[in-house]
């Protein structure tokens, strides 16, 4: 057993640049910011204070839109998008984090501090970050 006095949080690995769409704009414009950013995911902004943040993912338009034989340009990313997202704190054990996401199955995930986002977090960030604590 080892016993790691320094314990990594999800603020020491996630990154701080995060894409967010408005969940009006159509899949064609967040597929196209999509490519443009080189990522899979996409945040969607809440629409009022009491909302919830959403996710659309590579696999949502896949599924939903092209699977379904709809025009990308009608679609509006809120008709196709996950919400709520599922989100983590900064000051969470990485450990906690990891086995959050497994068990959702996903594999990144944003990072909320008193309901802002604040980062994004993978699991990628999380296993490469590990080989540094060894």
């Amino acid at each position: 057993m080892t016993n790691n006095t320094t314990t990594t949080i999800v603020k020491d690995v996630m990154w701080t640049q995060v894409d967010i769409v408005n969940s009006k704009c159509t899949v064609q414009n967040a597929l196209n910011d999509m490519q443009h950013k080189k990522t899979k995911m996409l945040l969607v902004d809440k629409s009022h204070v009491y909302d919830e943040y959403g996710v659309v993912l590579i696999s949502d338009i896949a599924s939903k839109v092209i699977a379904k034989d709809r025009a990308l340009d009608r679609v509006n990313v809120y008709e196709i998008m996950n919400k709520p997202a599922i989100s983590v704190h900064s000051n969470m054990d990485i450990r906690y984090c990891a086995k959050l996401l497994t068990n959702f199955n996903l594999s990144r995930c944003p990072v909320l501090d008193n309901g802002k986002i604040v980062g994004m977090v993978s699991l990628t960030s999380i296993v490469f970050n590990s080989l540094r604590i060894v």
